[in-house]
């Protein structure tokens, strides 16, 4: 028995084994080499056909049953999501959202099945190498991408299986089309009719009467609102011009309400700036702005006395009350609109509508 220190003698001419299991490097450069795993040549590059025609079939239906549900999402969207009157109540609600959903998901879903059976069995998996270098648009570079792209079409199949291809463009089509009808939802464009007010109704209809204007009145009281009832400095208050409920169909009260609600403000004479043409506007700093944001529409409620400032909470628009509702900080694009005010028999009255368009700045507001 030999001790655990000796070794024995080597054989001239042969590496000696090292204790231990890390190999030497020689075994190491050896192992890598035999765990390639890259594929053999030829591998994936030739197709069982009779299994692709099975494969073909199945990606037919696959895009058949993604058109079937893109045209019952249409169908159902143009013929009955409206019906009655519109999708009104939680029911409706809850039964729009199920249709649309499920019908829209099962599409896609089909066109993902599809297609990932599509790659997975139709197209040929020869390992493609390229190397990384300086991109050139030269003559040479566009002819090997020309013949790149059109080898890579050939491999896909979409060229001579001309039944993917046709349903493929079918299962496509109605996902196209349907943001199309998706904007039926927006509504009809407003157009110019935001260019116009109730108060330009009601101011006319006070001039025929022989009136300066018509009478402001608060809301929630419909009370007419004198220069002595708000002739503290700092306050503010919504209104209205009187008789809007009165002189409008039921139907309309609420959509002329919301665009006709303004916010009166009383500012020190001494802080007061008047816009240039707009000196006779206020009374005795009494001033008249629009109470929708022209961001995006939300009620520019809030009020600072201290800087004067009127504040949208939505988005923190601010506006500059002293100075023509002029925009100091935010995203709104414009100054709120102001409304011409004047006094008749001690009451604060409008004396023509606002003379630019309320509300958002988008595009199609005319």
């Amino acid at each position: 028995m030999s001790d655990n220190n000796e070794t024995e003698p080597v054989p001239e001419g042969t590496t000696p084994l090292r204790t231990g299991a890390t190999p030497s490097p020689a075994q190491d450069t050896r192992l890598l080499a035999q765990d390639d795993i890259s594929a053999p040549a030829g591998i994936g590059e030739e197709i069982d056909e009779q299994a692709a025609k099975r494969a073909e079939r199945i990606v037919a239906t696959f895009f058949l049953l993604a058109f079937a549900a893109s045209v019952g999402f249409l169908v159902y969207f143009i013929g009955w999501s409206g019906r009655h009157g519109g999708m009104h109540g939680v029911d409706r609600a809850r039964e729009s959202n199920l249709w649309f959903g499920g019908l829209m998901a099962l599409s896609f879903l089909a066109m993902a099945f599809g297609v990932t059976i599509w790659v997975r069995r139709l197209m040929t998996s020869k390992p493609i190498v390229q190397e990384r270098h300086a991109m050139n648009v030269g003559a040479e570079d566009r002819a090997s991408f020309t013949a790149a792209f059109l080898e890579g079409a050939e491999d896909s199949g979409i060229t001579k299986r001309p039944l993917l291809r046709r349903t493929l463009l079918l299962a496509a089509a109605p996902l196209g089309i349907a943001p199309l009808f998706l904007l039926r939802d927006l509504g009809p464009l407003p157009e110019k009719k935001l260019r116009h007010t109730y108060w330009a109704d009601a101011v006319r209809k006070a001039k025929a009467e022989g009136k300066k204007g018509v009478r402001l009145v608060v809301d929630g009281t419909n009370q007419p609102l004198k220069v002595s009832d708000f002739a503290s400095p700092g306050g503010m208050i919504t209104v209205l011009p009187e008789g809007i409920e009165e002189n409008l169909p039921e139907d309309e009260v609420l959509t002329q309400t919301a665009k006709v609600v303004t916010i009166l403000l009383n500012i020190p004479a001494d802080e007061f700036k008047p816009v240039k043409g707009r000196e006779n506007w206020h009374v005795n700093g009494i001033v008249a702005y629009s109470k929708i944001c022209t961001h995006v529409g939300c009620p520019a409620a809030l009020y600072e006395q201290t800087t004067h400032h009127i504040l949208c909470p939505c988005h923190q628009s601010t506006f500059d009350a002293t100075d023509g509702a002029r925009v100091v900080f935010g995203p709104a694009a414009r100054p709120l609109p102001q409304l011409p005010l004047s006094v008749e028999d001690g009451y604060l009255v409008a004396t023509s509508d606002y003379t630019e368009p309320i509300g958002p700045s988008f595009w199609e507001r005319g």
